[in-house]
C-alpha cells in the first residue's frame, strides 16, 4: 500500500476514534453515572422509610434544602404517607409500604439500565481497541504485549 494512502486511513480511523466512539463512550459513561445518582436516591430512600417504620416515627422535625445550600427547618406531623417524586415533575402520594414497593419497582429498572450502560462501555471500548489495532496494523508496528507478557 502507498505511504500516502496508509496515512489518509490511519487520519481516518483516528477520526472515527476521536470524534465518533469517544464521544459516544463519554456520554454512556455519563448517562450510566446519571443512573448510579438514580439508584443512591432510591437507596436512600428505601432505608429512611424503613427506618420511620422501624422506629415507629409517627412525626418529625427535619431540615430541607430550599436551594442553594439554604436550608428551612420543617415539622411533619405526620409521616405516615409521604410524596414520592416520579419524574417530569410529579409527585405521588404513597403509603410507606407503597412506597417501598415503588422503590423495589424503580431500583430492579435501575440495575438493568446500569447494566445495559455497562455493556454498551465495553462494546465501545472494544470498538476503540479494535480500530486502534488496525491503526497499529497499518502502520506496521509490533503488537502491543499481552499482560501477562508484560515485565513490570
Amino acid at each position: 500500500m502507498e505511504d500516502s494512502a496508509r496515512q489518509e486511513k490511519v487520519r481516518k480511523y483516528e477520526e472515527f476514534v476521536d470524534k465518533r466512539l469517544k464521544p459516544d463512550l463519554i456520554h454512556a459513561i455519563s448517562q450510566r453515572d446519571k443512573v448510579f445518582e438514580q439508584q443512591k436516591i432510591f437507596a436512600d430512600l428505601r432505608r429512611n422509610i424503613e427506618n420511620l417504620e422501624k422506629n415507629s416515627v409517627t412525626s418529625l422535625r427535619t431540615l430541607v434544602n430550599i436551594g442553594s445550600e439554604v436550608y428551612l427547618q420543617a415539622e411533619v406531623p405526620d409521616t405516615q404517607r409521604i410524596f414520592v417524586d416520579i419524574g417530569f415533575g410529579f409527585h405521588v402520594e404513597f403509603t410507606w409500604s407503597e412506597a417501598l414497593n415503588y422503590i423495589e419497582k424503580r431500583e430492579e429498572k435501575i440495575a438493568r439500565q446500569i447494566e445495559e450502560y455497562t455493556r454498551l462501555i465495553a462494546s465501545i471500548k472494544a470498538q476503540i481497541k479494535l480500530v486502534c489495532e488496525g491503526i497499529r496494523e497499518l502502520l506496521q508496528l509490533p503488537a502491543e504485549k499481552s499482560l501477562s507478557e508484560r515485565i513490570f
